[in-house]
């Protein structure tokens, strides 16, 4: 069966940076669309960015662009969110999903697949 499997998250401080992994099994990875969303305590989970199949293609939600880099290493089945610049408000549980098809998208209704979610918190 599909298995994601986040990893990377933690405490850090305010202005610093964690790079998340999330390592993908059980599906084609290369003809699969990769996104990361978050969700906040008591707050709505939030479309954070997506990858196309190659990793050529992205869209980043308006909260990180310019912050945030998502990639992916086909050969490793796995993608990654670089995050710098970090702030308190991006503290979160962050998630990784993976979306059957060929065409991004930013609601998580649109993914098949979900990992468990790691933890990050940045302190001001």
């Amino acid at each position: 069966q599909v298995q994601l499997v986040e990893s990377g998250g933690g405490l850090v401080q305010a202005g610093g940076s964690l790079r998340l992994s999330c390592a993908a099994s059980g599906l084609t990875f290369s003809r699969t669309v990769m996104a990361w969303f978050r969700q906040g305590s008591g707050k709505e989970r939030e479309f954070v960015a997506t990858v196309s199949w190659g990793g050529r293609n992205t869209v980043y939600g308006e909260s990180v662009k310019g912050r945030f880099t998502i990639s992916r290493e086909n050969a490793k089945n796995t993608v990654y969110l670089q995050m710098n610049s970090l702030k308190p408000e991006d503290t979160a549980i962050y998630y990784c999903a993976a979306r059957n098809g060929q065409f991004m998208k930013d609601q998580s209704s649109e993914y098949n697949y979900w990992g468990q979610g790691t933890q990050v918190t940045v302190s001001s």
